[in-house]
């Protein structure tokens, strides 16, 4: 297949929907060779923060000297986004080789197809394999224990916040939802790193640990945080101390470094110094995550869709604006609890443009204006996410703010709009022009 064949191919595997199960996996894995089945793996499992995470940890260990690939979900500009080499998205033929091999591989499955996150799942790991990868990091993309993701036999689990999410999937409580995400790792596992939780999660999450004989570093124990200014904190691991300058003014990002820097020296086996690290936070980028686009107004783009993430966006966004109050929009999909997420962002907003995003199954945007209105927000239902946006534009004003949040449906709508892209993913560049020669191995033997 070319680019644009294997991109296609990928797409029409989403009329499939979702199914969990690791049978077609494993033999999806075994018809490709075992992809990255030696390399030292990371498994990022949680309910918020997981990209954040799996792209601090990827970035640390890059600039440590392993070469790492990075695979997340969801994607923003496209499907190559989710795939990264060195904090490089995948090159379109090296995309399109490895979707090329799953697409001939599949046949091997029972029933002959796989989902399209099966899918893309073995053409990461097929393309980190193919390009040499000396490490992974890999994002789960709904629970753990029957992702398609469960296929790498990490060696460090890194477990983000958990909150309820999914419930009708993986649980009603904290100790159901964390033992399907801890269910990517056997019981007895000694390589687990634990972040900081939610003091209403916390007690669940320990529960569930201990259920499975498990043990490691938690974050507030093993690991600690001591914040100084805005731009300075200090990490302590077992290893040694870090005095990070970065600009991380909300708790949570603080919070995440430090479970990336855990997961990044329970994998090398030593501490991370200190120029390796400002090194890995000077290349990531984390789209939708909290993320500023300058103009006039200033859009944040955040992907905040739960209790747990609208909380994380209220108590970041005074830090960003100041006393400026944005005008929002936002839109919702129907299985997510939107009393949860309007709760601690009503109070911050000055009106809400609601929408419906593109894809997925949203709730009504009247419904959702609604309960913002029953909070004292003013809002208004604008048809279309574009249109959403520019409405949300011009009430804010060159001096005011815009946020974008509540699905990351409507996030991928906006994203490029926001951007003033395309949506056409391309190469990163570095300060010597493109960087896609980061995939090619032989360039790398050299």
């Amino acid at each position: 297949m070319d680019p644009a064949a294997a991109e296609h191919w990928v797409a029409g595997l989403d009329l499939m929907g979702m199914r969990f199960g690791l049978e077609r996996m494993h033999e999806l894995m075994r018809e490709l060779g075992g992809p990255c089945a030696a390399l030292p793996a990371v498994h990022v499992v949680g309910t918020n923060g997981k990209t954040s995470v799996t792209r601090m940890t990827a970035a640390i260990l890059s600039a440590s000297g392993l070469r790492t690939g990075a695979y997340t979900s969801p994607h923003l500009l496209g499907w190559r986004e989710r795939i990264a080499l060195d904090g490089v998205p995948i090159p379109p033929e090296e995309f399109a080789a490895a979707a090329t091999r799953v697409r001939h591989a599949q046949r091997a499955v029972p029933g002959g197809r796989i989902t399209q996150f099966e899918a893309l799942t073995g053409i990461a790991l097929a393309a980190f394999d193919a390009a040499g990868a000396d490490a992974v990091v890999v994002e789960a993309g709904l629970g753990g224990r029957l992702d398609a993701t469960n296929v790498i036999g990490a060696g460090v689990v890194a477990l983000t916040a958990v909150d309820l999410d999914h419930t009708d999937l993986l649980g009603e409580d904290i100790v159901s939802i964390a033992g399907e995400k801890l269910g990517v790792a056997p019981e007895g596992f000694t390589g687990l790193v634990v972040g900081e939780q939610q003091p209403g999660s916390a007690p669940g999450v320990a529960a569930a640990v201990a259920a499975r004989g498990m043990s490691g570093w938690w974050v507030g124990q093993e690991i600690a945080v001591e914040a100084g200014n805005r731009d300075a904190m200090t990490i302590r691991t077992p290893n040694g101390a870090l005095r990070v300058d970065a600009d991380m003014p909300a708790r949570w990002q603080r919070a995440n470094l430090a479970l990336a820097v855990g997961a990044a020296e329970r994998t090398l086996g030593r501490g991370v110094d200190l120029p390796a690290l400002m090194r890995a936070l000077s290349a990531i980028e984390n789209p939708g995550r909290l993320q500023v686009v300058p103009g006039a107004p200033v859009v944040v783009l955040d992907g905040a869709h739960n209790p747990a993430g609208a909380r994380a966006l209220a108590d970041a966004l005074p830090l960003l604006l100041g006393d400026v109050r944005p005008v929002a929009v936002m839109g919702m999909m129907a299985d997510k609890d939107a009393q949860g997420v309007l709760d601690p962002l009503a109070p911050l907003l000055d009106q809400v443009c609601v929408t419906r995003a593109s894809t997925g199954r949203a709730v009504r945007p009247e419904l959702l204006a609604a309960l913002l209105r029953d909070r004292g927000v003013q809002s208004e239902v604008i048809p279309g996410p574009a249109r959403a946006l520019q409405r949300a534009r011009a009430l804010a004003g060159p001096e005011g703010a815009v946020l974008v949040a509540g699905s990351l449906h409507l996030l991928a709508d906006l994203a490029p709009v926001a951007l003033g892209q395309s949506g056409t993913l391309a190469a990163a560049p570095g300060p010597d022009g493109p960087l896609a020669d980061v995939w090619r191995l032989d360039d790398f033997r050299k």
